[in-house]
């Protein structure tokens, strides 16, 4: 004990005078010799205590001296660790980006505790568990954030994209990192639609040109189409919480269910009438699939669907049946085209007229379409 004494009052009397380049070299000599050096119990103690005494040093030149002498091994003390992540931003980098010893615990608490500098060194570590990027999910600010998703050994969990896109969908560069993902959840993919149809209806310059009021009409059907054809894409286990992040967000509109029927998104299209009904999924397709014309009005009615509408919702699903099984490509433009002609004489106000109007618009975009096929075939 009284060895251990010795060498550390010897070693305070030494910094007092000493100038600060030489107190530099002194601690990260210390730090690797407390690392590389076979030491007795009471060195080594002694050793350490020198090094707790350096945090509070003056000089930032010193303490980063010392973390870069000590932060990479799992054999660092982790209270001097600990101490020197907490460090103004150039001594702390050391300990947050390399330090093995710190935990996913201490991680957290740096981010919720830290500035945007410290939560950038989290996000810039080799690995960044999912917890942690959970953390940064929730508090990091844009440049933070980039770095998290350009970090290719972050693990990121569907949750944190999902709130990531939330708080910061708008920006453009997340928005497109985030949509290169191909673990990106639908709900997410979604959102961003929703950020890019707000950036343009936002615009000054667009609503000059084509008006508010159309501008918000265009957005909307735009956004509507991107949905259902998310909506198209993905897998089966991902619908159910689409469907319930559309309905939360008052997206499962009559509308938006007639274009994800006459398109032919009928997984999609049943996970929504499931989740609207409380329905088992079984009894819901089986129904659609093959149930009578009185069977299918109930079940849409009981989805919420007034009765007017109801019938049209039936037509479509009969029609969606033989289009299916006679041209299974070209669902879309047989389904909408059929409902059409089937309603032209009409009555068509309020509700049924603008889910009418809609079909139009999906016929005359699959016929636009169909047009240009028939183009680049016939010039190939």
């Amino acid at each position: 004990m009284l060895g251990r004494r010795v060498i550390v009052e010897a070693f305070l009397r030494w910094i007092e005078t000493a100038k600060t380049g030489d107190r530099a070299r002194a601690a990260n000599a210390l730090g690797r010799a407390y690392l590389q050096s076979e030491m007795s119990t009471d060195e080594r103690a002694a050793a350490e205590m020198a090094m707790t005494f350096l945090l509070d040093d003056p000089s930032p030149r010193v303490r980063l001296a010392l973390a870069e002498a000590i932060a990479w091994s799992p054999d660092a003390p982790r209270n001097l660790i600990l101490s020197l992540a907490e460090d103004q931003p150039e001594v702390a980098c050391h300990a947050v980006t390399c330090s093995p010893l710190l935990s996913d615990a201490d991680l957290v608490d740096l981010a919720a505790r830290g500035n945007g500098a410290t939560r950038m060194l989290i996000a810039a570590r080799a690995h960044v568990t999912r917890p942690v990027s959970a953390a940064l999910a929730e508090v990091g600010d844009e440049e933070e954030l980039l770095c998290l998703l350009e970090n290719d050994g972050a693990v990121i969990s569907s949750l944190s994209l999902k709130r990531i896109a939330e708080r910061l969908g708008d920006c453009c560069d997340i928005r497109n990192l985030l949509l290169d993902r191909c673990d990106l959840p639908a709900d997410a993919r979604q959102l961003l639609t929703q950020h890019v149809s707000n950036a343009l209806v936002g615009l000054p310059l667009a609503q000059a040109a084509i008006g508010l009021q159309r501008l918000q009409r265009i957005s909307r059907e735009a956004t509507e189409a991107a949905i259902v054809s998310i909506a198209g894409d993905i897998a089966p286990r991902e619908i159910p919480d689409l469907v319930q992040h559309l309905r939360l967000n008052g997206r499962l509109t009559p509308s938006f269910l007639m274009h994800a029927l006459c398109a032919g998104k009928v997984d999609f299209f049943a996970g929504a009438i499931v989740d609207l009904t409380g329905c088992g999924e079984r009894r819901v397709r089986s129904i659609l699939a093959t149930g009578r014309m009185h069977a299918v009005r109930a079940l849409y009615e009981s989805a919420g669907l007034p009765r007017d509408i109801s019938v049209i919702f039936v037509e479509a699903t009969m029609l969606w049946r033989d289009a299916a099984r006679k041209a299974p490509g070209s669902v879309l433009g047989n389904v909408c085209g059929l409902l059409l002609e089937k309603f032209r004489h009409h009555d068509a106000h309020g509700a049924i007229g603008e889910l009418l109007d809609m079909v139009e618009k999906l016929h005359v975009n699959e016929q636009r379409q169909s047009a240009r096929v028939y183009a680049a075939l016939a010039a190939a």
